[in-house]
Order: C-alpha cells, then structure tokens, then sequence
C-alpha cells in the first residue's frame, strides 16, 4: 500500500517507538535497507538481534525451504515485519504503514515466518547435558550440593485475548486473562522446553503433569533433576524448597542469617532457581508482545510464545554476549551474600502446604526424593558451619 502524507505519518509516530519514527522520513519501503546497511545498533534496537545473527536466520529459513523471495518482498523484510511486530508490539496498522504494505500483505507475511519459526522450533531447544553446569560447579555454595541440577522449572501468565464465551478458564487467580506457560531453563539462560497453551485458571502442578505426559514430553536425565518454587511438590525429577520456611526474596531480610538446614537450603534454592526469573526477564524485554494480549486467534498467540522462545535460544546460541544478555547476567541474584546465623534473630515462620499431587508416583520413590532433599541440607549446613570455625 503506498501512502505518504504527512496526516497519515503523523498518526503512525503515535503508534511507533519514539527512536524508530525518524525513520519515516526516508521511503518506508527502504526502511528494512536502511536498518540492514546501517550500524548494528540500528538492527538491535529494529529487529531486536545483531546483523549477522538476523542474516543467519533468514539463510537458515531459506535453505530448509520454509520462506521464499516473492516478486515483491525478499526473505530479509519478511523477517523484519515479523521481528518488528514481536518486539515493539506494534499493531498491523502501524507497521503497514511503516513497510508500505497493506494489512493483508503484512498478516500474510507475519504468518508465514510465525509457522517457518514453529516448524523448525525444535532445533532450538536443547535438552540439558550430563555435566555440570559451571553455575555450580563454580560455586562453593552451590557445589557439590546440587550437583546433580539441570535447570529450573517455572510457570509464568502471559496475557491472551479470547472471545467472552471461552473467557471462564483463563481467567487467573489475579482476575486476568492468561495462558499459563511451563518453562523448564538451564541456569545460563536457555530453555530447555515450553509448554503454552494451557489456561491461566490451571493449576501449575496440572500443566507440570501435562509437560511429563503428553507425546513431547519434557524429559528428566535419569539421576538429575530441577528445582521448582513452592508452587509444586518435591518429587522425582524436582527439588522444591521446604514449606513453611522462608524462601522468596522479600522473606530473606538484609544481612539474612540462615537458622538451620531448611533455611540454608532453601536461600540457596532461592538464587539457583531465579534463573527462570531472569530469562522471563529477557525473553518480555525482546519481545514486549508477550506482555499484553495482541489480537490474533489464540492459536497464533500460543505460537508466539513458543517462536518467541525458539528466537530468544538462537540468539543465545550464536551471540551469547548480545546485549540483553549481558543485563539479565548482571542481574544475576547468586551474588546475593549470606552471613553466620545469628541465634537471637527470629525469622518469620510461612506456612505454606505442598501442593497435592496429581501424578502417580511410587510411595518409595517419594520418600527417596524427600530423603535427597534432607541429605543435600544437612551436607550444605555441616560445611556451612565449619567454614565459620564453629
């Protein structure tokens, strides 16, 4: 579509990032061009990945067949329109009239690169290795204590739209209308596998339950596990902290002083497993379409989701110190400090039950888990204790 008066630019810099409406007074159709050949900076900020990382991509899309050059818009741009719309959230109107496409052309283009990043989705998520992680090896708090770690697990709400009739189930706790995605994540910020789709009104023990049953399951080496919040249960294959005992961050106080095992062993949990609020983190501050719910069928919204965690893999695979990165990185709660417990300190007592279990697990296998739990405790809080001459 080509439309160029100043009325109709003027209502599209309302629509568009305040850094990227400059870019209107040049021929949108050139836009794409003009990012591509520019600094990286431009490409970072437009297309929300280095120059090279972007030209990769469309090579791969290209080689496996999944896009094309059309007469009109080569892969490069379709690649654009879909990383453009993903990580400003833009709506169709504000970015056809950016291309200089109608809407038609833009939704086309939007999902065709949508389904080529799904088809080859799976590419991108690695299950965990046997090794461990140097998150842990590294680290005297951590190591040999949780050795056998892989990752953690946690369920994050990202909005939905859906019609008034089917609003009922995804409707959360909060009063909003969500999707309740699975995330399990390495601790240097890679996922190891999504699962969206289910409704915000789930429970987060059921979606789990779903991700270990279902044809593409989420796999467990054999000997290793995740931690989990206290949003799930301690059972094979996953940590969770001890209830009724602090364990999120505004429970540990300035200067915390861990009382006992339990407490020790959950403020250690605490930092490992906050690995999944940082690439929460990173994966909505790339694609802020994730934070509100964009009007498309819910089908599309539920690949988004997963496309928008194939991308964020790539672009850790081959640019490990992009940006983003860098400040999830710093982020990092391990360099949270602990300090000699303190008897006269009275810690605040949570009571919180273990979420009921809908798997089936074998009671000895259970009581193994629960064993695993105490066992890693009190190792971690006999060293504790020495390493302070007590």
């Amino acid at each position: 579509m080509e439309s160029s008066d100043d009325d109709k630019d003027g209502v599209l810099e309302a629509y568009m990032p305040k850094e990227l409406s400059y870019s209107l007074a040049a021929n949108g159709t050139k836009f794409v061009d003009e990012v591509l050949n520019g600094q990286n900076e431009r490409c970072l900020e437009n297309f929300r990945m280095d120059k090279h990382v972007f030209y990769m991509l469309c090579d791969i899309l290209q080689a496996k067949g999944l896009l094309r050059h059309t007469n009109r818009i080569k892969i490069e741009e379709q690649l654009a329109i879909f990383m453009f719309i993903i990580g400003h959230n833009l709506r169709t109107r504000a970015v056809q009239e950016l291309f200089r496409y109608s809407g038609e052309t833009i939704s086309r283009h939007f999902n065709n690169v949508l389904n080529a990043i799904m088809a080859i989705s799976l590419d991108f998520f690695e299950p965990p290795l046997s090794d461990i992680p140097p998150e842990i090896l590294e680290d005297g708090r951590f190591y040999p204590y949780f050795q056998d770690c892989v990752g953690a697990v946690d369920g994050i709400h990202i909005p939905v739209m859906v019609g008034v009739d089917e609003q009922g189930p995804f409707r959360n706790k909060s009063g909003f209308l969500s999707q309740n995605v699975l995330a399990a994540c390495s601790l240097d910020l890679k996922f190891h596998y999504i699962l969206a789709g289910w409704e915000g009104s789930a429970a987060d023990l059921r979606v789990l339950n779903s991700a270990l049953t279902r044809r593409n399951k989420l796999q467990v080496p054999e000997g290793k596990y995740y931690l989990v919040d206290t949003k799930y249960a301690n059972m094979p294959g996953f940590i969770a902290p001890y209830p009724g005992v602090p364990y999120h961050l505004n429970e540990f106080s300035a200067g915390f002083h861990p009382q006992d095992p339990k407490e020790l062993f959950n403020y250690r949990h605490f930092l490992l497993r906050s690995a999944t609020d940082r690439i929460f983190g990173a994966l909505k501050a790339r694609f802020p379409i994730l934070m509100s719910a964009p009007p498309y069928p819910l089908q599309t919204q539920v690949k988004l989701v997963v496309a928008a965690c194939a991308i964020h893999n790539y672009i850790r695979r081959e640019k490990p110190d992009d940006w983003l990165f860098k400040i999830y990185e710093q982020e990092n709660g391990v360099q949270m400090e602990e300090s000699f417990p303190t008897p006269e300190v009275e810690q605040p007592v949570v009571h919180v039950e273990p979420p009921p279990l809908e798997m089936a697990f074998d009671p000895d296998e259970l009581e193994a888990t629960s064993r695993l739990r105490d066992t890693i405790a009190a190792e971690m809080w006999d060293d504790y204790i020495r390493d302070f001459g007590v």
